[in-house]
């Protein structure tokens, strides 16, 4: 077996254009004035991002929203120096000192890109593989967007989406379920720049790394162009080109290219991929390069050659004319497109809120609440056109669909990693909200992704359906226990879990309303009772807890969240019967009740005596001062929900005997 880390793949010589040298000399002083990051990725890249920014790649550094930009995805983000030097020279708010502040706190350039942080950054990059598959997600937002919104003679909605990615991501097997998709959805406008460097940090690859990557990409349905010589300026123009040609299918270019490109002893070695090269080394490198600038001098004529702003500018303003014309002859579609690449919801969404809201405060039907959110979607679906839904080849038991969604429902397959990153590029691209099912359990195949969408602030919507051990004979393997705690430990994501359809309708409407924050809405299988509730009990539910049932002369309180809610409700009425009056509080989101000021949690926890309930593990409720809990801390079994549930106590006789435990009664 391979395990030569000082091994060298040498596959082709730098360009010694000056554009690429500029890139290779801001990448590798940045990494050492830090004395930490990853210079051979940008440098062997250097080429690549010549041909690409410097022909083709359609933005405008003034303007880093611009609805029809070109989407740029750097999905091995370790070699963020490439993107920071790309951005600065070619003209973005992206300052020299910036560029010097590499990876210091609270500079914008961090050690990995990061979305909201840097202009121009598109996606958070660094868990390699995601994005590649964000990339995916942004070309699949741009298609259906097109076949929405553009008229014969208008194409406003007309751009491509390119990721660089290397051996990394593709190792990673996110990246098999992001081509597979991209190739049966027939994303002709994505195109994928292989860096073929055949080096990652532990040495040469072919030890653990050898797919035949163009025929894989061709079995998935790609158009493959190359392998090339990613260091011949012509040849990566040609094949960028080329890959710009409607095909019907997405592209990729496999660029054969040498890590570290340029420096005389490391380029081609491990040892420039994830250390600073060295004075020595770089002192060579300049002098090989013929650069012979001081660190971060760049000067003026290959500023002015990088600089894209004016070609930006007149980019944009040509757009901006067709724009208009089509506003002209489409006013109402023109004023459509513009609100929903803004992210506002429509005008008229609060009458709509407040309609769906009122409806299901109302419902007396015992309900599972994966059918409740069903229900929810038949109503938000037709008028929310931004809904953007599918599921893990689990929509027959997610209930994701709505009626007439038409292309608006994504079948994903058994892919639920690929799903949620892919979501996370829909939202970045702007134009649709986009949410995914599956089980609960599943969560953790998806997890990575769901963190970075909390990360990126994004709105994306999580339905997670068969969410405890309520799901019955499937088991231990599908039962979640530990998941719903796990999430709600995620910073930035609301977690809901409803216990009937006044909460479920109120989940959804939160997890829209909410513009930087994704959600995760935990849905039951099995059946749930209806709670009746006042008019200020059901506007409490928005604040993630309230006090569902205080009777007189209450000597504890009962914490319940989803099917347990139901459950301390009964556990109440046995102990009325016993002469001990309890409270009954429901938490259908912590996240969301641990923002409410201390005096509204005060009230809702209450001084008396706590006992926490739900089906998943117990650990959890110290944090709201329970004496006794009662859940489940070990794997489920596989039986019918009732005798689970049963035989792990989660019943309303045990819940009184633990209160009457607690009281001494």
């Amino acid at each position: 077996m391979a395990s030569a880390s000082n091994a060298r793949v040498l596959r082709g010589q730098p360009s010694h254009d000056p554009r690429a040298t500029a890139l290779r000399a801001l990448a590798m002083d940045a990494v050492q004035k830090a004395n930490c990051g990853h210079p051979g990725a940008p440098m062997g890249m250097a080429e690549m991002a010549v041909a690409l920014w410097g022909n083709h790649l359609r933005h405008n550094p003034t303007d880093p929203h611009w609805a029809d930009r070109d989407r740029f995805v750097l999905s091995n983000g370790h070699a963020s120096m490439l993107l920071y030097a790309l951005l600065h020279l070619s003209g973005y708010d992206l300052s020299l000192d910036e560029i010097k502040n590499f990876r210091q706190l609270h500079s914008k350039t961090p050690g990995h890109p990061e979305h909201g942080l840097t202009p121009g950054v598109e996606t958070t990059t660094g868990p390699l593989g995601q994005g590649l598959t964000n990339a995916v997600g942004m070309a699949l937002a741009e298609k259906l967007l097109a076949r929405e919104f553009n008229r014969p003679g208008h194409a406003i909605v007309d751009h491509h989406t390119y990721v660089f990615h290397g051996d990394g991501c593709l190792m990673e097997g996110i990246s098999q379920e992001a081509i597979s998709l991209a190739g049966v959805w027939q994303l002709d406008k994505l195109v994928a720049l292989y860096d073929d460097n055949g080096i990652s940090i532990d040495g040469a690859v072919e030890g653990w790394f050898g797919d035949d990557t163009p025929a894989r990409f061709r079995a998935c349905g790609w158009r493959v162009i190359g392998p090339l010589d990613g260091h011949d300026l012509a040849a990566l123009d040609a094949a960028l080109a080329s890959a710009r040609q409607p095909s019907g299918k997405p592209t990729l270019i496999v660029c054969r290219t040498t890590i570290g490109a340029g420096a005389p002893t490391r380029g081609g070695s491990a040892k420039a991929h994830g250390e600073p090269l060295g004075a020595d080394e770089i002192a060579a490198t300049r002098q090989a390069l013929g650069w012979n600038h001081p660190p971060f001098e760049i000067p003026a004529e290959i500023r002015a050659q990088w600089d894209a702003r004016a070609s930006g500018a007149q980019r944009q303003g040509e757009w901006q004319a067709r724009f208009n014309a089509y506003r002209s002859e489409f006013p109402e579609l023109a004023a459509e497109f513009e609100r929903r690449m803004s992210g506002a919801l429509p005008d008229d969404w609060q009458d709509l809120r407040a309609s769906v809201l009122e409806q299901f405060a109302q419902a007396t039907e015992n309900i599972a609440t994966r059918k409740a959110s069903q229900q929810v979607l038949a109503l938000l679906g037709p008028r929310l056109p931004e809904l953007l839904g599918g599921s893990a080849d689990l929509t027959g038991s997610n209930l994701t669909d709505f009626p007439d969604a038409g292309p608006r429902h994504i079948h994903y397959g058994v892919r639920e990693f690929g799903m949620a990153a892919i979501m996370n590029g829909v939202a970045l691209h702007g134009g649709w909200i986009p949410y995914g099912g599956t089980f609960l359990t599943f969560s953790d195949y998806s997890r990575n992704a769901i963190r970075m969408a909390a990360l990126m602030k994004l709105r994306v919507v999580h339905v997670f359906t068969h969410d405890s051990i309520g799901l019955g004979e499937d088991g231990p393997t599908h039962q979640s226990v530990e998941h719903a705690a796990s999430l709600r430990l995620i910073p930035n994501l609301e977690v809901w879990r409803p216990c009937d359809a006044a909460e479920t309708a109120l989940a959804w409407s939160a997890a829209l309303d909410a513009v930087h924050m994704p959600s995760a809405l935990l849905l039951s299988r099995q059946t749930l009772p209806a709670q009746t509730r006042s008019v200020e009990q059901a506007q409490a539910i928005a604040r993630g807890g309230y006090v569902l049932s205080e009777p007189a002369g209450a000597r504890a309180t009962l914490l319940a969240t989803g099917s347990e809610v139901g459950l301390a409700m009964q556990a109440q009425q046995l102990l009325a019967q016993q002469g001990i009056a309890v409270r009954v509080v429901s938490l259908p989101s912590v996240t969301r009740f641990d923002r409410q000021d201390a005096a509204y949690r005060a009230t809702v926890l209450g001084t008396l005596p706590r006992i926490g309930v739900e089906a998943g593990v117990t650990r959890w409720w110290g944090q709201y001062g329970c004496v006794a809990a009662l859940g489940v801390d070990s794997f489920g079994e596989s039986a019918p929900a009732p005798a689970v549930f049963e035989y792990f106590g989660l019943t309303a006789a045990k819940l009184v005997e633990t209160v009457r435990g607690v009281l001494g009664a």
